[in-house]
């Protein structure tokens, strides 16, 4: 039987129609090469079945050296969120206990990060990954399996199909928040969501729906955003020019910078907060405490979120984990910006 020829990085070269230094640019995560010749040069490895020895060690020696973590967010936007800033802290805490490097890349699409995760795993340069943003029937879900990489997924079990999962329990959350704005005595309730194709969106969406249906509110309102302070204000304004009997008299916002956003829009249009418009915001920062009032926020340890995804991951990477597992429940932390109506 005649062996195959051996494929080199002259045969992607070839087929993406770019040097030889340009595959090792695009395989180093070096910059130089637009996004275009970059996907370009990755589809070639892919179709010829080509990956870099990048890392001098044995994957099968499960020694924990780089573990990958892809964001589809833009570059400004992550900035300034507060959340991943937090989240990424407390898995780097976990990794400099082993010595170990986070290899962070943003992506546009999941389409994008399913190719770069390959091309990772092929290429050696990680011993596993954190995915997060989970969508409905995500593609990366299959991608992984059959790379068999290991990962650990940010999501609840029903987005992540069989892969390890650690989740905070949102629906519940989100049905604490609209049954403590009832009791306030708030009956016409608003949600300011995140981007609707992410699967926490969709079961924020209907637990808030569910929680409004059960306590019979007069009026609940959901916008879709992509969680930005100006996509925040632009929900704000377009649910308070309503007429005040028609306007939501409290809104939940699924982030401290659109819930910022948010009582910078009230002031602006001189409504008082809370007692004009009561806000409450999701992920406790310390934006939510620099503010006046101050905001009210379903607090959690977005920290300790972020180390307790790294050990799991390390678990999985070992076959020593504890496998999928929740973490705490946000819990709401009453401040200054919620108030009975008219209070």
């Amino acid at each position: 039987m005649t062996t195959p020829p051996r494929v080199t990085i002259k045969d992607v070269a070839a087929r993406a129609g770019v040097s030889k230094g340009a595959v090792s640019l695009a395989f180093n995560q070096k910059p130089g090469l637009s996004d275009a010749t970059r996907d370009r040069i990755f589809e070639a490895a892919r179709e010829l079945g080509w990956a870099p020895n990048l890392a001098a060690r044995s994957l099968s020696s499960r020694r924990v050296d780089v573990i990958g973590l892809a964001i589809c967010r833009p570059a400004k936007l992550l900035g300034l969120e507060p959340f991943y800033m937090e989240f990424i802290s407390g898995v780097e805490s976990v990794l400099t206990e082993h010595s170990c490097s986070l290899l962070l890349r943003l992506v546009r699409t999941v389409e994008e990060e399913v190719g770069l995760q390959d091309s990772w795993w092929r290429g050696k340069q990680i011993s596993g990954s954190i995915l997060v943003d989970f969508q409905g029937d995500d593609p990366r879900v299959p991608a992984v399996e059959r790379l068999g990489m290991p990962v650990v997924a940010v999501g609840h079990p029903s987005l992540t199909g069989g892969l390890t999962s650690v989740w905070t329990d949102d629906a519940t959350a989100v049905t604490e928040a609209v049954r403590y704005l009832a009791a306030l005595g708030h009956r016409r309730v608003a949600r300011v969501g995140g981007a609707a194709a992410l699967g926490h969106t969709s079961i924020r969406t209907a637990a808030f729906d569910a929680a409004a249906r059960a306590l019979e509110l007069a009026g609940a309102w959901q916008v879709a955003t992509d969680f930005s302070g100006d996509a925040g204000a632009r929900a704000t304004r377009s649910l308070l020019t309503a007429a005040p009997a028609d306007r939501p008299t409290a809104i939940v916002y699924d982030n401290d910078i659109m819930a910022v956003a948010g009582l910078s829009v009230a002031s602006e249009m001189g409504l008082s907060v809370p007692g004009d418009v009561s806000l409450l915001a999701w992920d406790d920062s310390q934006l939510c405490r620099l503010t006046h009032p101050t905001l009210s926020a379903m607090s959690h340890d977005v920290h300790g979120f972020g180390a307790e995804v790294a050990r799991t991951l390390f678990g999985v990477i070992t076959g020593d984990g504890a496998g999928s597992h929740p973490v705490p429940t946000p819990v709401l932390t009453p401040r200054g910006s919620t108030a009975p109506p008219g209070g």
